[in-house]
């Protein structure tokens, strides 16, 4: 899913809904209920963080990840060959 349009939707006191919406139509949202996330710019993150720490889901029975480059990749580095068919 290449990454085309981030829509945030401010649904009251802390209360944010963030939709990541792909050139495909494919859309990914994430809620945040925080009531300390305050502006646009701090519920994408944090709905960024949340995506990345649900990557570890699959990968390495669902264990963290070795250091952030590692988090924010394919975590295939026990391989020599490229994960196939995936776009990032």
């Amino acid at each position: 899913m290449d990454l085309i349009h981030t829509r945030i939707i401010h649904e009251g006191a802390g209360h944010w809904t963030v939709d990541f919406v792909g050139d495909d139509g494919e859309a990914v949202s994430v809620k945040v209920v925080d009531q300390a996330v305050t502006s646009e710019e701090e519920v994408v993150a944090h709905a960024r963080q949340i995506l990345v720490e649900l990557t570890a889901f699959g990968t390495r029975g669902g264990g963290p990840g070795v250091n952030s480059y590692d988090v924010l990749s394919n975590g295939n580095f026990d391989s020599d060959t490229p994960s196939k068919g995936r776009r990032h």
